[in-house]
């Protein structure tokens, strides 16, 4: 890897959210969400359970469509009308999956393998290449790429699911509970990995984490969503000073108060 983190140009935000609404049937996820968030951040999501943070993050990544408003990434609409486009936006996001999403039916290899193969462009031999370089980057060995993900513990789903969000060197990786099922001192190395990664890559993040330890060890900023709408964003500090019952729960343990100053302020 190399010692400097890698960087991209920048004329827009990496994610800029207008408007944003979400309805399903009756019920009302979101109200009018606005949000930006500049490239080389590390944002941390929370809130309550419904309110909406998965389907957030499916709407970043176009994969579900908001009922009104908009979101673009690196300036371009997620759900550009054009094929082509979009095809084109999205090799430059990655996404980690809860529970890793892994295809149970291939190996670590071609799991890793599969957005590689999707591009059409490389032969075998640079994919495998490719492969083994993304597994070492993940701290796992050429060995493992022959196991299947039933072969796999916790901590190794998460860092193979890792590696094939990072196979296309993406601008921006989006994680949806990425230590969740980790005891916590997989789940510490893991967030050591994931820094690690992002300084000398120089990506952007997006996740959505219960896990205090988690959000001070990679976020840089904080936003909340509670009472269908986005109560607070900004550093640790500046959201502690929002007076709201969620924010007031959330953060009211030691652990959670003392860990995230000290690792997002």
């Amino acid at each position: 890897m190399s010692a400097q983190p890698k960087t991209f140009p920048q004329t827009s935000p990496a994610i800029e959210i207008r408007g944003l609404c979400t309805q399903f049937g009756e019920v009302v996820i979101h109200r009018n969400i606005n949000l930006d968030i500049e490239a080389g951040q590390m944002l941390g999501l929370v809130g309550g359970s419904g309110s909406g943070k998965t389907t957030l993050l499916r709407e970043i990544v176009g994969l579900l469509a908001p009922s009104q408003g908009t979101v673009k990434l690196f300036g371009q609409p997620v759900l550009d009308p054009d094929p082509q486009r979009r095809r084109a936006l999205r090799r430059r996001f990655g996404m980690l999956f809860q529970q890793g999403a892994l295809f149970s039916a291939l190996s670590v290899h071609d799991n890793i393998a599969f957005p590689l193969r999707e591009l059409r462009t490389l032969d075998e031999s640079m994919i495998t290449d490719l492969v083994l370089l993304k597994l070492g980057m993940v701290e796992l060995e050429a060995r493992h790429a022959r196991l299947m993900p039933a072969e796999l513990s916790g901590g190794m789903i998460k860092r193979v699911a890792l590696a094939r969000a990072l196979s296309l060197e993406p601008e921006l990786l989006v994680l949806d509970e990425p230590t969740a099922g980790l005891d916590p001192d997989r789940s510490e190395n893991f967030v050591k990995l994931l820094k690690m990664l992002q300084k000398e890559l120089g990506f952007t993040v997006v996740m959505v984490t219960h896990d205090p330890e988690t959000l001070a060890g990679l976020a840089t900023r904080l936003a909340v969503l509670a009472d269908q709408r986005l109560v607070a964003c900004g550093t640790a500090a500046e959201v502690f000073a929002v007076d709201h019952p969620f924010i007031r729960n959330f953060f009211s343990s030691r652990r959670a108060a003392a860990a995230i100053r000290q690792g997002a302020s």
